[in-house]
């Protein structure tokens, strides 16, 4: 092997350097948020989750504008008392409006994989003084819900950070009452809008229907939105 020159040494020290920084930062920014020492990482389903240092683009003032989640709500039938949860809840946009929709003789299940997320939740909802959402963590194809006892389940956005889509849309229904519905919400391909450029996290309306017909879930109806489209599931 080859002797390193100084000039060789002093560059791959500064680039481990940077590299410790980055990682000494990323530390301080979760210790911030969580209030605690950042937690040992939960696998990544596709390595694209959604950063939480972008929560901020989920907020944007017109989205719900465009989203309709009213349109969306009613075509789960998310009522008052309803039980429901929110896959993928991110920052909570959408937690903070299902429990608004089923009051307080309902429940609202925010799940995400990153604690960071349930964490943002958890002081929204301190925020807006509710007391009908409980957070909930996922691990890999398990989203950790209570077996059939949820009327509905929403998936807005998040359908592309699935890995193994099939298998947890089976375990999304074994969550579901026996009337309960899943509504998937995604962008489509080729419509612009303030959805993501990249082709992989625009997921085909077919693709979710083949998905959802191998995990033995039928299509009750499906709904367009000005970005995206919405399919209505169930058992």
């Amino acid at each position: 092997m080859r002797a390193s020159s100084p000039a060789g040494l002093k560059t791959r020290r500064y680039v481990v350097a940077i590299a410790i920084s980055f990682v000494l930062v990323e530390a301080g920014l979760q210790t911030r948020l969580t209030g605690q020492a950042p937690a040992p990482s939960v696998p990544a389903r596709h390595g694209r989750l959604f950063p939480p240092v972008d929560l901020g683009l989920l907020e944007r003032p017109d989205r719900a504008v465009w989203q309709k989640p009213d349109q969306i709500m009613d075509a789960v039938n998310v009522a008052d008392g309803s039980t429901v949860a929110d896959i993928g809840a991110g920052a909570g946009w959408f937690t903070i409006r299902l429990a608004q929709r089923v009051g307080p003789k309902g429940l609202v299940y925010a799940q995400d994989l990153q604690l960071a997320m349930l964490n943002a939740i958890k002081r929204r909802v301190q925020r807006e003084g509710l007391e009908n959402v409980e957070t909930r963590q996922a691990r890999g194809t398990d989203p950790n819900l209570p077996a059939k006892a949820l009327d509905a389940i929403l998936m807005v956005d998040a359908y592309q950070e699935v890995e193994d889509r099939v298998a947890y849309l089976r375990n999304l229904a074994k969550a579901l009452k026996p009337t309960g519905r899943i509504g998937i919400v995604n962008w489509k391909p080729g419509h612009g809008g303030p959805g993501p450029d990249e082709s992989n996290e625009r997921v085909e309306r077919s693709v979710v229907e083949a998905d959802a017909a191998a995990a033995g879930l039928r299509v009750l109806k499906q709904e367009n939105l000005q970005y995206q489209y919405l399919l209505v599931l169930a058992p």
